[in-house]
Protein backbone atom coordinates (compact mmCIF):
# COMPACT_ATOMS: atom_id res chain seq x y z
CA UNK A 1 0.00 0.00 0.00
CA UNK A 2 1.35 3.16 -0.78
CA UNK A 3 2.04 5.82 1.55
CA UNK A 4 -1.03 8.10 0.93
CA UNK A 5 -3.59 5.75 1.56
CA UNK A 6 -3.95 4.27 4.95
CA UNK A 7 -3.26 0.97 5.82
CA UNK A 8 -6.48 -1.66 6.56
CA UNK A 9 -7.85 -2.09 9.42
CA UNK A 10 -5.96 -5.39 10.33
CA UNK A 11 -2.42 -3.66 10.10
CA UNK A 12 -3.30 -2.44 13.58
CA UNK A 13 -5.29 -5.29 15.43
CA UNK A 14 -4.52 -9.32 15.74
CA UNK A 15 -7.24 -11.51 14.22
CA UNK A 16 -11.18 -10.59 13.28
CA UNK A 17 -12.23 -7.47 15.45
CA UNK A 18 -16.10 -8.49 13.66
CA UNK A 19 -17.72 -5.20 14.43
CA UNK A 20 -21.19 -5.31 13.96
CA UNK A 21 -23.09 -3.29 11.38
CA UNK A 22 -25.78 -0.79 12.56
CA UNK A 23 -29.18 -1.96 10.52
CA UNK A 24 -30.58 1.10 8.73
CA UNK A 25 -34.40 1.34 9.06
CA UNK A 26 -35.20 5.17 8.47
CA UNK A 27 -35.81 6.43 4.95
CA UNK A 28 -33.74 10.35 4.89
CA UNK A 29 -33.41 13.45 2.57
CA UNK A 30 -30.21 14.01 0.44
CA UNK A 31 -29.85 17.35 0.33
CA UNK A 32 -26.55 17.81 -1.95
CA UNK A 33 -26.50 19.92 -4.94
CA UNK A 34 -26.93 17.35 -8.33
CA UNK A 35 -25.01 17.83 -11.22
CA UNK A 36 -26.49 16.22 -14.33
CA UNK A 37 -24.08 14.03 -16.56
CA UNK A 38 -24.97 13.33 -19.48
CA UNK A 39 -25.02 9.85 -21.71
CA UNK A 40 -21.66 9.64 -23.57
CA UNK A 41 -18.41 7.76 -24.61
CA UNK A 42 -14.95 8.37 -23.07
CA UNK A 43 -11.34 6.97 -23.24
CA UNK A 44 -11.18 5.39 -19.31
CA UNK A 45 -7.70 4.95 -17.72
CA UNK A 46 -4.19 6.45 -17.67
CA UNK A 47 -2.60 7.72 -20.81
CA UNK A 48 0.56 9.06 -19.63
CA UNK A 49 2.34 6.40 -18.10
CA UNK A 50 1.51 7.93 -15.04
CA UNK A 51 0.02 5.29 -12.77
CA UNK A 52 1.36 2.84 -10.55
CA UNK A 53 1.78 -1.06 -12.61
CA UNK A 54 -0.13 -2.48 -9.61
CA UNK A 55 -3.27 0.11 -9.69
CA UNK A 56 -4.49 -1.09 -13.29
CA UNK A 57 -4.72 1.86 -14.53
CA UNK A 58 -4.63 0.65 -18.30
CA UNK A 59 -4.67 0.18 -21.14
CA UNK A 60 -7.17 2.83 -21.83
CA UNK A 61 -10.21 1.76 -23.97
CA UNK A 62 -13.74 3.16 -24.47
CA UNK A 63 -16.51 3.09 -21.99
CA UNK A 64 -20.17 3.84 -22.97
CA UNK A 65 -22.49 5.12 -19.77
CA UNK A 66 -25.59 5.93 -19.35
CA UNK A 67 -26.99 9.84 -18.22
CA UNK A 68 -27.00 10.33 -14.27
CA UNK A 69 -26.52 12.91 -11.37
CA UNK A 70 -24.24 12.75 -9.23
CA UNK A 71 -23.33 14.90 -6.05
CA UNK A 72 -21.12 18.16 -6.62
CA UNK A 73 -19.08 17.50 -3.48
CA UNK A 74 -18.56 15.13 -1.18
CA UNK A 75 -20.85 14.56 1.95
CA UNK A 76 -20.13 16.48 4.57
CA UNK A 77 -19.75 16.33 8.45
CA UNK A 78 -23.32 17.62 8.40
CA UNK A 79 -24.63 15.69 5.89
CA UNK A 80 -23.93 12.85 7.61
CA UNK A 81 -24.68 13.93 11.12
CA UNK A 82 -28.47 14.28 9.63
CA UNK A 83 -27.87 10.36 8.79
CA UNK A 84 -26.36 9.12 12.33
CA UNK A 85 -28.66 11.01 14.47
CA UNK A 86 -31.50 10.31 12.65
CA UNK A 87 -31.01 6.09 12.56
CA UNK A 88 -28.32 6.14 15.79
CA UNK A 89 -26.16 4.43 12.94
CA UNK A 90 -22.68 3.92 14.24
CA UNK A 91 -19.72 3.46 11.95
CA UNK A 92 -17.37 0.16 11.73
CA UNK A 93 -14.59 2.99 13.23
CA UNK A 94 -17.06 3.43 16.21
CA UNK A 95 -17.64 -0.52 16.39
CA UNK A 96 -13.48 -1.13 15.99
CA UNK A 97 -13.18 1.58 18.99
CA UNK A 98 -10.08 3.04 17.20
CA UNK A 99 -9.54 4.32 13.17
CA UNK A 100 -6.51 5.48 11.10
CA UNK A 101 -4.85 8.99 11.76
CA UNK A 102 -1.74 10.86 9.95
CA UNK A 103 0.63 11.20 12.60
CA UNK A 104 0.67 14.61 12.43
CA UNK A 105 -3.45 14.85 12.63
CA UNK A 106 -3.68 13.14 16.07
CA UNK A 107 -5.25 14.91 18.61
CA UNK A 108 -5.06 12.38 21.59
CA UNK A 109 -3.96 11.18 24.70
CA UNK A 110 -0.63 9.02 24.72
CA UNK A 111 -2.20 6.06 26.06
CA UNK A 112 -4.91 5.85 22.98
CA UNK A 113 -1.98 5.45 20.54
CA UNK A 114 -1.62 1.84 19.36
CA UNK A 115 0.93 0.35 16.91
CA UNK A 116 1.95 2.23 13.63
CA UNK A 117 1.40 0.72 10.52
CA UNK A 118 4.17 -1.43 9.53
CA UNK A 119 5.83 -0.31 6.80
CA UNK A 120 4.16 2.95 6.77
CA UNK A 121 4.77 4.36 10.53
CA UNK A 122 3.16 7.64 10.03
CA UNK A 123 -0.31 6.11 9.71
CA UNK A 124 -1.21 5.51 13.79
CA UNK A 125 -4.35 3.91 14.68
CA UNK A 126 -5.97 5.93 17.41
CA UNK A 127 -8.60 4.75 20.07
CA UNK A 128 -11.63 6.80 19.61
CA UNK A 129 -10.81 8.39 16.27
CA UNK A 130 -14.12 8.33 14.01
CA UNK A 131 -15.82 10.53 11.69
CA UNK A 132 -16.99 12.73 15.13
CA UNK A 133 -13.16 12.78 16.47
CA UNK A 134 -11.43 12.89 13.21
CA UNK A 135 -7.92 13.69 15.25
CA UNK A 136 -8.75 11.05 18.23
CA UNK A 137 -10.47 11.88 21.32
CA UNK A 138 -9.25 14.88 21.91
CA UNK A 139 -10.63 16.39 18.48
CA UNK A 140 -14.05 17.38 17.63
CA UNK A 141 -15.83 19.08 14.36
CA UNK A 142 -16.31 22.59 15.53
CA UNK A 143 -16.17 25.12 12.66
CA UNK A 144 -15.93 21.64 10.38
CA UNK A 145 -20.11 21.30 9.39
CA UNK A 146 -18.40 22.01 5.71
CA UNK A 147 -15.66 19.83 5.46
CA UNK A 148 -15.95 16.67 3.78
CA UNK A 149 -17.07 13.41 6.44
CA UNK A 150 -14.16 11.09 7.25
CA UNK A 151 -13.40 7.99 8.79
CA UNK A 152 -16.10 6.51 6.80
CA UNK A 153 -15.81 2.79 5.40
CA UNK A 154 -17.17 1.40 2.74
CA UNK A 155 -19.96 -0.06 4.77
CA UNK A 156 -21.10 3.23 6.37
CA UNK A 157 -20.90 5.10 2.57
CA UNK A 158 -22.98 2.07 1.81
CA UNK A 159 -25.11 2.52 4.74
CA UNK A 160 -25.50 6.22 3.97
CA UNK A 161 -26.61 5.07 0.82
CA UNK A 162 -29.49 3.00 1.66
CA UNK A 163 -30.91 5.26 4.27
CA UNK A 164 -30.63 8.48 1.71
CA UNK A 165 -32.09 6.05 -1.58
CA UNK A 166 -28.59 6.44 -3.13
CA UNK A 167 -25.63 4.57 -4.43
CA UNK A 168 -21.98 4.88 -4.67
CA UNK A 169 -21.05 5.98 -8.38
CA UNK A 170 -19.24 3.19 -10.00
CA UNK A 171 -15.51 4.03 -11.18
CA UNK A 172 -16.43 4.47 -14.43
CA UNK A 173 -19.20 6.93 -13.39
CA UNK A 174 -16.52 8.74 -10.97
CA UNK A 175 -13.79 9.04 -13.40
CA UNK A 176 -16.05 9.81 -16.63
CA UNK A 177 -17.65 12.85 -14.21
CA UNK A 178 -14.38 13.93 -12.64
CA UNK A 179 -12.71 14.56 -15.93
CA UNK A 180 -15.58 17.06 -16.45
CA UNK A 181 -15.98 16.69 -20.15
CA UNK A 182 -12.33 17.04 -20.52
CA UNK A 183 -11.25 13.04 -22.47
CA UNK A 184 -7.77 11.99 -21.56
CA UNK A 185 -6.40 14.81 -19.14
CA UNK A 186 -4.51 14.01 -16.68
CA UNK A 187 -7.08 16.10 -13.93
CA UNK A 188 -10.33 18.03 -13.60
CA UNK A 189 -8.95 20.62 -15.43
CA UNK A 190 -6.47 19.70 -18.37
CA UNK A 191 -2.66 18.63 -17.57
CA UNK A 192 -1.27 21.17 -15.50
CA UNK A 193 -1.15 20.60 -11.71
CA UNK A 194 -0.71 24.42 -10.91
CA UNK A 195 -1.98 27.74 -12.11
CA UNK A 196 1.02 29.46 -12.19
CA UNK A 197 1.70 30.00 -7.95
CA UNK A 198 -1.73 28.86 -7.21
CA UNK A 199 -2.52 25.66 -5.79
CA UNK A 200 -5.72 24.13 -8.06
CA UNK A 201 -6.38 21.14 -5.23
CA UNK A 202 -5.85 20.16 -1.50
CA UNK A 203 -2.61 17.86 -1.61
CA UNK A 204 0.82 17.64 0.68
CA UNK A 205 3.10 20.78 0.06
CA UNK A 206 6.58 20.46 1.72
CA UNK A 207 8.70 16.92 2.52
CA UNK A 208 6.53 14.09 3.43
CA UNK A 209 5.57 12.78 6.02
CA UNK A 210 7.28 15.55 8.30
CA UNK A 211 6.79 18.91 6.76
CA UNK A 212 3.96 20.55 5.19
CA UNK A 213 4.80 23.86 4.65
CA UNK A 214 0.87 25.07 4.49
CA UNK A 215 1.24 26.97 1.15
CA UNK A 216 -2.32 25.74 0.37
CA UNK A 217 -3.57 26.47 3.96
CA UNK A 218 -4.55 23.19 4.70
CA UNK A 219 -3.02 20.31 6.87
CA UNK A 220 -5.89 17.67 6.35
CA UNK A 221 -8.96 18.44 4.80
CA UNK A 222 -10.50 21.48 3.20
CA UNK A 223 -14.87 23.19 3.21
CA UNK A 224 -15.79 21.09 0.14
CA UNK A 225 -16.60 23.37 -2.00
CA UNK A 226 -12.77 25.25 -1.99
CA UNK A 227 -10.73 25.67 -5.28
CA UNK A 228 -12.92 25.53 -8.51
CA UNK A 229 -15.17 23.08 -10.02
CA UNK A 230 -14.78 21.17 -13.00
CA UNK A 231 -17.02 21.83 -15.93
CA UNK A 232 -19.39 19.25 -15.20
CA UNK A 233 -19.99 21.35 -11.67
CA UNK A 234 -17.92 18.71 -9.40
CA UNK A 235 -15.98 20.08 -6.71
CA UNK A 236 -12.68 18.61 -5.39
CA UNK A 237 -13.07 15.38 -7.19
CA UNK A 238 -8.93 15.06 -6.64
CA UNK A 239 -6.75 15.59 -4.06
CA UNK A 240 -8.91 16.93 -0.23
CA UNK A 241 -10.19 12.84 0.62
CA UNK A 242 -10.32 9.51 -1.03
CA UNK A 243 -13.98 8.70 -2.77
CA UNK A 244 -15.24 5.52 -2.39
CA UNK A 245 -16.92 3.60 -5.16
CA UNK A 246 -19.28 0.60 -5.32
CA UNK A 247 -16.68 -1.99 -7.49
CA UNK A 248 -14.73 -3.84 -5.80
CA UNK A 249 -11.29 -4.12 -7.09
CA UNK A 250 -8.89 -5.67 -9.79
CA UNK A 251 -5.81 -4.97 -11.13
CA UNK A 252 -6.78 -7.00 -14.30
CA UNK A 253 -10.68 -5.11 -14.42
CA UNK A 254 -9.62 -2.48 -17.71
CA UNK A 255 -7.22 -5.52 -19.55
CA UNK A 256 -10.52 -7.33 -19.24
CA UNK A 257 -12.62 -4.97 -20.77
CA UNK A 258 -10.34 -4.14 -23.15
CA UNK A 259 -11.04 -7.02 -25.04
CA UNK A 260 -14.48 -6.38 -25.70
CA UNK A 261 -14.66 -2.95 -27.62
CA UNK A 262 -16.77 -0.59 -26.16
CA UNK A 263 -17.65 -1.57 -22.83
CA UNK A 264 -21.30 -0.29 -21.50
CA UNK A 265 -21.43 0.47 -17.87
CA UNK A 266 -19.23 -1.23 -16.40
CA UNK A 267 -19.78 -2.43 -12.77
CA UNK A 268 -16.51 -4.05 -12.35
CA UNK A 269 -15.67 -7.88 -10.50
CA UNK A 270 -18.77 -9.81 -9.22
CA UNK A 271 -16.66 -10.36 -5.70
CA UNK A 272 -13.27 -9.59 -4.34
CA UNK A 273 -11.81 -8.68 -0.84
CA UNK A 274 -11.10 -4.48 -1.38
CA UNK A 275 -13.25 -1.91 -3.10
CA UNK A 276 -12.05 0.67 -5.25
CA UNK A 277 -10.69 4.38 -3.64
CA UNK A 278 -10.57 7.32 -6.37
CA UNK A 279 -8.94 10.82 -6.79
CA UNK A 280 -6.01 11.01 -3.67
CA UNK A 281 -6.20 13.05 -0.67
CA UNK A 282 -4.78 15.83 0.76
CA UNK A 283 -1.72 13.58 1.42
CA UNK A 284 -0.74 13.21 -2.20
CA UNK A 285 2.55 14.61 -3.04
CA UNK A 286 3.75 14.59 -6.31
CA UNK A 287 7.53 13.12 -5.20
CA UNK A 288 6.22 9.57 -4.28
CA UNK A 289 2.18 9.46 -4.85
CA UNK A 290 0.73 10.96 -7.55
CA UNK A 291 -2.97 9.83 -7.21
CA UNK A 292 -5.03 12.85 -7.43
CA UNK A 293 -5.41 12.63 -11.31
CA UNK A 294 -8.44 11.71 -13.06
CA UNK A 295 -7.21 8.08 -14.02
CA UNK A 296 -5.75 6.95 -10.68
CA UNK A 297 -7.10 3.91 -8.46
CA UNK A 298 -6.48 2.13 -5.23
CA UNK A 299 -8.68 0.02 -2.68
CA UNK A 300 -8.90 -1.09 0.72
CA UNK A 301 -11.06 -3.40 2.91
CA UNK A 302 -14.79 -2.81 2.98
CA UNK A 303 -14.40 -2.33 6.76
CA UNK A 304 -10.95 -0.19 6.97
CA UNK A 305 -11.41 3.64 7.74
CA UNK A 306 -9.01 6.22 7.58
CA UNK A 307 -8.63 10.21 8.30
CA UNK A 308 -8.20 11.00 4.51
CA UNK A 309 -11.47 9.28 2.90
CA UNK A 310 -15.13 9.94 2.59
CA UNK A 311 -17.68 9.24 -0.70
CA UNK A 312 -20.64 11.29 -2.86
CA UNK A 313 -22.68 9.26 -4.02
CA UNK A 314 -25.22 9.22 -6.82
CA UNK A 315 -28.89 8.49 -7.95
CA UNK A 316 -30.91 5.66 -8.40
CA UNK A 317 -31.86 6.15 -11.56
CA UNK A 318 -29.11 3.50 -13.01
CA UNK A 319 -28.81 0.69 -10.31
CA UNK A 320 -25.40 -0.84 -11.16
CA UNK A 321 -26.03 -3.55 -8.22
Amino acid sequence: MDSCCAPSVSAFVSGDPRPRSSVVTVTGRHDIEQVPVPAGTFEMGDGFGDGFPADGESPVHPVALASFAIDATSVTNADFAHFADATGYRTDAEHFGFSAVFHLAVQARPTDIMRPAPGSPWWLGVRGADWRHPGGSRSDLDGLDDHPVIHISWNDADAYCRWAGRRLPTEAEWEYASRGGLDRRRYPWGDDLRDGDSWRCNIWQGRFPVTNDLSDGYLTTAPVRTYAPNGLGLWQTVGNIWEWCGDWFSPRTYELDARNGTVTDPRGPAAGTARVMRGGSYLCHDSYCNRYRNAARTSNTPDSSMSNTGFRTVGLDVDPR
